[in-house]
């Protein structure tokens, strides 16, 4: 059972979240074709700098893989999450879907949310694939009541995107709580359990007090990923196209505060 939050540890929350939202709102405002990852993640670097804030992903371990090392993860097309600077060296360009994930430290308190940008008009089976991530955390989010369980957010996710929009939640990844540290209990899968002990939290119930970073990723034509050595990017394992979208969320008394509002009104098309 979470401790409902302060009125004052419940707004330095959403100033951390809000700091990744105008990070994205000025990733956007600045994207164009024929600009770098490398580039990309200076941008954040320096608009982290500005905000008061600093990555919570650069230099971040774990096991069996050397320290993170960029400053938010960018990830392109068939790359799910955890893309880095090296893992696609050049230049975005029309057709090109990026994800980026932006994670921050701001006064203690931690920001966590990803969105996906499309570099040139949409194809329609882009436009599909992007609408229905943003449709399904829609969907996830209208669950995430006190009372309610973590199984009913991966149940409203999983049947919109697996049986209305014939795509695949990609397994073995989800969202997480977190709070003063980037990655706490519980574990937010986006898919129902496929076989028991697989998902242990599924029952957990949501109380007042809990913070969550929900995050369906998507990928057009496989729910299974892959990964080379130690390298961090995560990939479809089909080489697919793939979104991630990622908000930040406190369960309260009535229902929640998403506290990364804001984020799904940053225009996702870059056209410069």
């Amino acid at each position: 059972m979470a401790t409902p939050l302060s009125h004052t540890d419940e707004a330095a929350a959403y100033d951390a979240a809000q700091c990744v939202v105008e990070t994205h709102r000025r990733i956007s405002r600045w994207l164009r074709a024929g600009v770098t990852l490398e580039e990309i993640d200076a941008f954040v670097a320096a608009t982290l700098a500005d905000l008061d804030c600093r990555s919570c992903f650069l230099g971040y371990r774990i096991p069996r893989h050397d320290p993170f090392p960029n400053h938010a993860c960018l990830s392109v097309n068939a790359c799910v999450v955890h893309g880095t600077s090296a893992s696609h060296t050049a230049p975005l360009r029309a057709g090109d879907v990026l994800k980026i994930d932006i994670g921050v430290v701001h006064k203690g308190w931690i920001g966590d949310a990803a969105w996906t940008y499309v570099f040139g008009d949409m194809t329609p089976d882009v436009k599909r694939l992007t609408d229905c991530g943003k449709n399904a955390i829609r969907r996830g989010l209208e669950q995430l009541l006190p009372g309610k369980r973590l199984i009913h957010w991966a149940r409203a996710v999983q049947r919109y995107v697996e049986d209305q929009c014939r795509f695949y939640l990609v397994r073995g990844l989800g969202g997480h709580g977190y709070g003063r540290a980037l990655h706490l209990a519980p574990h937010v899968a986006n898919n129902v359990p496929d076989r028991p002990g697989e998902w242990p939290e599924a029952q957990n119930e949501l109380s007042p007090g809990m913070l969550l970073a929900v995050e369906p990723m998507i990928a057009a034509g496989s729910a299974q990923v892959m990964q080379r050595g130690r390298g961090w990017p995560v990939y479809s394992a089909d080489g697919s196209q793939t979104v991630h979208y990622e908000h930040d969320v406190l369960i309260t008394e009535h229902g929640h505060r998403l506290l990364t509002a804001g984020l799904e009104e940053i225009p996702d098309v870059i056209v410069r």
